[in-house]
């Protein structure tokens, strides 16, 4: 921020072409003023808030910062809220869980047999194609969740009947299904470890839960999915894997045989917005949607990554096509177009919390000559897979 230019004459820290223009065209410019009655009329004249664009960062900066401070607040008082046993001679908070789990049960998928899902997957290809592979893992998973919740709501509402003990565990889920939070071992394990995923709402979370089963059961139904949901799995690394151990047994075939450790991930956003748009899968590789730029949007006019629009946080990628290249050919692909296009390495998240555990791997987004690569990893531009 402060570079040897920053005592030149004329030089200011308001950007060339702003994207929200500076409180009353103010001019923030290292001033050499002989009095001092002129520095105090000029700090006299500072905006009551500066805009972020001095400092660099996007206006949206501010209002992510206020909505973290938001949500931290409600949570705060959220929590504080007394949990008693009625409610001013309202309905009494049991009866409200009990209904609520009620219904959550009702609208609950039905149990992924195991004979069944196998017999099914066989008709696809069985164990030797290593999509199916994946699939049987996800939906093993899957399994796993649904018996958690189902016999948890099961449990609850025996407990509030007085049938059984209320353990401190039910008690956590009574307290989160009434205050609408997901409850702590839906999430988690008993270590901490990520045992579904991670939403802030139940209702989000349960309605989540309804698409997953629907994109498993649709691919175990024998429809291949014309694209996938990368959300919707437990493990998208392990799809991704998957899809190029198919890519490299494609090319297993003639001369030039390819190895697994050769390929590397190749990516091209395309001009589909709508699912509905797809009529059939790529011939190699997969379509991916659902996922959503923080730090920039994306311009089907021009074909590359913009500024993100003032007070808009998140911008819907169009779908995306994700395949493997063999790193040898790719290499020369990526020297010849490089004179052409920039590109900018942009790293795809599971969680908007961005760390090395929920890391996917990285797309290649095209990038206008006016601003670099490096200039959206200033912007903290990433994919996300759940905005929450």
């Amino acid at each position: 921020w402060l570079t040897k230019k920053t005592c030149e004459e004329g030089y200011t820290f308001n950007p060339s072409m702003p994207i929200v223009g500076i409180p009353n065209d103010f001019q923030y410019n290292p001033n050499s003023f002989s009095e001092h009655s002129d520095f105090r009329k000029y700090i006299e004249g500072f905006p009551e808030a500066d805009p972020p664009e001095i400092f660099g960062l996007h206006p949206n900066a501010d209002l992510t910062y206020l909505v973290k401070e938001s949500n931290s607040l409600f949570k705060t008082l959220g929590e504080t809220q007394p949990k008693g046993g009625g409610n001013d001679g309202g309905i009494p908070r049991e009866d409200v869980v009990y209904k609520k789990a009620s219904e959550l049960l009702s609208r609950l998928p039905e149990d992924y047999e195991e004979d069944d899902y196998n017999a099914k997957i066989r008709k696809l290809g069985g164990m030797n194609v290593p999509m199916n592979i994946f699939l049987f893992q996800e939906i093993q998973r899957f399994q796993n969740v649904i018996s958690k919740v189902r016999s948890t709501l099961l449990q609850l509402q025996l407990a509030i009947k007085g049938e059984v003990v209320m353990t401190s565990e039910l008690q956590e889920t009574l307290d989160s299904v009434f205050d609408a939070r997901v409850p702590h071992y839906w999430e988690n394990t008993l270590t901490g470890d990520e045992f579904s995923w991670r939403l802030p709402t139940l209702g989000l979370w349960f309605s989540s839960l309804l698409d997953r089963d629907k994109q498993y059961r649709t691919w175990l139904n024998g429809i291949r999915p014309n694209s996938y949901w990368l959300t919707g799995f437990f493990n998208p690394n392990g799809c991704l894997t998957a899809m190029k151990q198919e890519v490299a047994r494609n090319h297993n075939k003639g001369e030039k045989k390819w190895s697994l450790n050769e390929v590397v991930y190749h990516t091209e956003v395309t001009n589909i917005e709508r699912l509905e748009q797809i009529k059939a899968p790529p011939d190699e590789g997969i379509y991916v949607h659902g996922l959503t730029l923080e730090g920039a949007a994306w311009s089907r006019a021009e074909g590359n990554l913009v500024e993100s629009a003032p007070k808009t946080l998140f911008a819907l990628l169009p779908v995306l096509y994700v395949t493997g290249k063999n790193v040898r050919s790719q290499e020369e692909k990526t020297e010849k177009k490089e004179r052409k296009v920039l590109q900018y390495e942009c790293p795809v998240y599971k969680y908007a919390c961005r760390t090395d555990q929920y890391l996917i791997f990285f797309a290649s987004l095209n990038c206008p000559k006016e601003k670099p690569p490096n200039h959206w990893c200033l912007r903290g531009s990433a994919l996300l897979c759940n905005t929450s």
